[in-house]
């Protein structure tokens, strides 16, 4: 079985991207320096530098590769190895015009970025092979060797191809996953608009059409498209896996960020040796730790909550949003620390030494163009000194409260054209409910919605569109079996072929939930509807209405106003040992928490109402049953975390809470994110203080 961490690394991962071509030889040595300075423990080297590898085809140039390795190895520093495949050299394009993308609209794309790749191209198949194969060969055995990074960030920024090559591509995948034509047909309803096809030579992908294409041809392409690129990453695995045994092998995902809802991150979850992800802070006035700590509970579940690592995040400002603010001070360190509560192995940057040139150098870096005497720089060596405090920590696993049911090939569905309403975005409601439970300081697992959710007390159903039978028979005996169910509006709809299931609404989910829905009455912009519930307490929806008819299920709040006045807008059923409730409006966030409150108490899921908002606290255990607690304060106010009794903060190494009866005050040091002189321990039994922007990390006693 392959090893799934990286070879020799014995600490927590600390590093980024190092892009040593960028720069004269003379910075290599000044680079080793400062990496020892920082405590840097892995970099990643080579991902786009295919060009300088083989300047020409078949011919190879590793003389600076081989100094830098043999560098990094004399200072101790692990190596992360990429494979350059994701940016093509020129002499390539030049040879095979064809494996540059065509868009949906018939434009090939030019030379000149990075990703622009047609995935069914057999000349970049054979060119990836090849330059996979002799990095393999000559550096599989290299003692600087601890991880091959595969590519980067698959899917970004093209993740489909609509060329002539990928047509017939296209269709022996259709005939390799429905066997016949007949049946490919079946699936896409091809009888609506008189689109049958009687051959597979007849089948294009869904190129622009004058009006709205054939969903269930959209999905499939799609799944195809995904499908497609896996196909390469596995190629170019199997090489690694085959001449340079007990390396792992990875490529860096973008679990929750929409630029790469184009891959089913379930399925690569399982082709990798270790999963690895990219994070970077959406700064759309929203409160960004909350993506964040998304972003890293999907990815510990796609882990199969296995330890993970996060491969790249910024130590400050991005450069590719429309405005890319920096980060204040002590929020790099809480971002990287906040990966790490959640389960990452380490926190990687992109990028060592920010760029002079190209596309990103404005993109911030652990050094900055300012160099060493910057604040960046600065808490870039105190995080490195914080993660080898934190080194215990390694090999144990996040705890988890809650699931939220969250599947790519829904969104697939759900964002394709003539829906009830364009306002209703499922991705929203995903996060939206995700930031209900996170400001009821539950740490969330994603699910599949075919696996097993047993061992959660409660599972909430954002907005999955697509659902298929077996996912619906999962969910009633989830319920039936003593579990808590919440399901969001307009789920359950249509199966894997985009097909609405047999009889009303919500299909798959009819028989849990209790219910029917007779229509839905999508709201126009602006409207908003009053729902009432027990003892008068209101709620407000918007976007969305839907004329509930209870078959089993108790209304539990009604619409007082809008399309479906009088009738019910959530609803309760008692199935077996467990509850369904489903929400029928898009509420807001005061209207959600009361029914998320309301399931947790259905649940048994214990009230946390003494966390303060914006502190995290999350925990992590060993396999020995060693507990530790991960406090994060995003507030600029001094906050108390409840404390189980006593423990050891670790980035401080100071005793905390009530050891003998006797609380502790301040350690010599200062702890990551905080300001010389807080407090590490308080004199309040049972409390953790928590400066404002501070992190506390504490092993618990007993």
């Amino acid at each position: 079985m392959p090893q799934t961490t990286p070879k020799g690394l014995q600490r927590l991962a600390f590093g980024g991207d190092y892009n040593p071509e960028q720069w004269p030889e003379s910075v290599w040595q000044e680079d080793v320096r400062l990496m020892r300075e920082a405590g840097v423990t892995m970099v990643s080297v080579g991902i786009f530098s295919w060009a300088l590898l083989e300047p020409e085809s078949g011919r190879h140039d590793f003389g600076w590769l081989d100094r830098l390795l043999d560098l990094l190895h004399a200072h101790g520093i692990r190596v992360d190895l990429g494979t350059p495949t994701v940016a093509p050299p020129a002499w390539f394009y030049r040879a095979h015009p064809e494996a540059l993308p065509v868009t949906a609209e018939g434009m090939r794309y030019s030379y000149g970025s990075r990703g622009t790749i047609c995935h069914s191209s057999s000349a970049y198949r054979t060119a990836a092979a090849g330059i996979t194969t002799a990095l393999a060969r000559r550096y599989g055995s290299h003692p600087a060797l601890a991880l091959w990074h595969v590519h980067n960030e698959y899917g970004v920024p093209v993740s489909a191809c609509y060329c002539d090559g990928c047509a017939a591509h296209f269709r022996n995948w259709l005939h390799e996953t429905y066997g016949s034509v007949e049946a490919v047909n079946e699936a896409w309803g091809t009888a609506f608009w008189g689109q049958a096809y009687g051959s597979y030579e007849e089948i294009l992908p869904p190129r622009v059409t004058p009006t709205v294409g054939n969903p269930a041809q959209q999905l499939d392409y799609r799944r195809f498209a995904d499908a497609t690129i896996r196909e390469n990453f596995r190629m170019e695995r199997d090489i690694l896996h085959e001449l340079a045994p007990g390396i792992p092998v990875t490529t860096n995902f973008m679990t929750a960020l929409s630029q790469c809802d184009s891959i089913d991150y379930w399925a690569w979850g399982r082709e990798v040796d270790l999963v690895t992800n990219d994070h970077y802070l959406m700064t759309d006035g929203r409160r960004t730790h909350i993506n964040l700590a998304m972003a890293a509970d999907l990815t510990r579940s796609v882990a199969g909550g296995a330890p993970w690592l996060l491969l790249e995040h910024s130590t400050s400002g991005v450069n590719w949003q429309a405005r890319n603010p920096a980060k204040r001070p002590g929020e790099m360190a809480r971002n990287s620390l906040a990966h790490v509560a959640r389960g990452s192995e380490g926190a990687m940057f992109f990028q060592w030494r920010q760029s002079r040139r190209g596309a990103e150098k404005f993109h911030s870096a652990m050094v900055p163009h300012g160099g060493t005497d910057t604040r960046v720089w600065r808490e870039v060596v105190a995080l490195g000194a914080g993660l080898e405090a934190l080194e215990e920590v390694r090999g144990t696993r996040t705890v988890p409260d809650v699931a939220v049911l969250w599947d790519w090939h829904s969104w697939w569905a759900q964002s394709l054209e003539w829906r009830p309403n364009e306002a209703h975005d499922a991705r929203e409601r995903a996060d939206s409910f995700y930031e209900a439970l996170y400001d009821r300081h539950l740490t969330v697992d994603f699910a599949h919605p075919e696996s097993d959710l047993s061992a959660y007390p409660l599972v909430v159903v954002p907005a999955l569109y697509l659902m298929t039978e077996a996912a619906g028979q999962n969910l009633r005996e989830y319920v039936e079996d003593g579990g808590t169910l919440v399901v969001s509006y307009f789920s359950g709809i249509v199966d894997e072929h985009d097909a609405v299931h047999p009889g009303a609404y919500p299909g798959a989910l009819r028989d849990v939930l209790g219910l029917t829905v007779e229509e839905w009455s999508p709201l126009l912009d602006e409207q908003r509807v009053r729902i009432e519930g027990p003892g008068g307490a209101s709620l407000t929806g918007d976007v969305w209405t839907e004329f509930v008819r209870p078959r089993g299920a108790e209304t539990v709040w009604s619409y007082a106003d809008g399309p479906a006045a009088g009738g019910p807008a959530v609803t309760r059923r008692r199935l077996g040992r467990g509850t369904a409730w489903y929400v029928s409006t898009r509420l807001d966030a005061a209207s959600l928490d009361a029914i998320v409150a309301a399931a947790c108490e259905d649940a048994g899921v214990a009230e946390r109402a003494a966390l303060p908002r914006d502190v995290e606290v999350v925990r992590r255990a060993g396999d020995d049953g060693q507990r530790y607690l991960f406090a994060l304060n995003h507030t600029a106010e001094d906050a108390e975390v409840p404390l189980d009794g006593s423990g050891t903060e670790l980035l401080a190494g100071a005793v905390v809470g009530t050891a003998a009866g006797t609380p502790v005050g301040t350690a010599a040091g200062t702890p990551v994110g905080a300001t010389a002189g807080t407090p590490v321990g308080t004199p309040v039994d049972g409390k953790l203080t928590v400066p404002a922007g501070a992190v506390r990390v504490v092993r618990l006693d007993g």
